[in-house]
């Protein structure tokens, strides 16, 4: 059974037990919600990236 990453960090934003997340879905252990949670932190990390101007490399 596969159990998508964005249902998990849903139900724990919502503040779902950890507890009831297992017992809903016997599948999961523990350590699958603390990766998705980890997966998700990753996905939002802040990049900043630099643009150059287009029309000082024009000139």
């Amino acid at each position: 059974m596969r159990i998508p990453v964005s249902l998990v960090v849903n139900l724990v934003a919502n503040g779902k037990p950890v507890e009831e997340i297992l017992e809903e879905y016997p599948d999961l252990e523990p350590e699958d919600i603390r990766q998705s949670l980890l997966y998700a932190a990753w996905l939002t990390q802040e990049r900043v990236y630099s643009f150059t101007n287009a029309e000082k490399q024009a000139s």
